[in-house]
């Protein structure tokens, strides 16, 4: 570990490997999001206004917690990721296409919250060990907030 710190007071090492996985974690955000556009638009059947509302109240919620991680990063002392480039490129989401199915749509959330999730327990181990309780608590909350939500996701597919 190196004995410099930042204007924070952290490790500039351990922060510069958590920007690193905050990049990851704001570039999966970023198609999570589109995602969910694309589901609220594309949305077709019988729970249509269910869904619908759902998935605005995701890409809602994720529109909020990108502004989040990038300003986390900054605060960190880095640069945010900005292109749709990078973000393909390092997301642990992949894109959706046309997807109008709602099973379909809500398996495909689960299935990003899973990666989501998995994404920020590793954050929340990396900023724990580097004493940085800033990005700690936004993981921690993040966590709490996003496991609710899948067990709702799962109630409605009937698991």
């Amino acid at each position: 570990m190196s004995n410099s710190k930042s204007f924070i007071g952290l490790d500039e090492v351990q922060s510069k490997q958590l920007v690193d996985k905050l990049n990851v974690l704001l570039a999966t955000y970023q198609l999570f999001y589109i995602n969910s556009r694309g589901f609220h638009w594309n949305i077709k059947g019988e729970k249509f206004f269910e869904l619908h509302l759902k998935f605005e109240e995701l890409y809602t919620d994720f529109q909020i917690k990108i502004d989040e991680v990038a300003e986390r990063i900054l605060t960190l002392g880095h640069q945010p990721l900005h292109s749709y480039t990078d973000y393909l490129a390092i997301s642990k989401v992949k894109e959706s296409k046309n997807v109008a199915d709602g099973r379909k749509a809500v398996e495909e959330v689960l299935g990003s919250f899973k990666e989501v999730i998995m994404l920020q327990r590793e954050l929340l181990s990396m900023s724990a060990e580097a004493n940085d309780e800033g990005t700690n608590a936004l993981m921690s909350d993040y966590i709490r907030e996003q496991e609710k939500l899948v067990w709702m996701y799962s109630s409605f597919l009937g698991r």
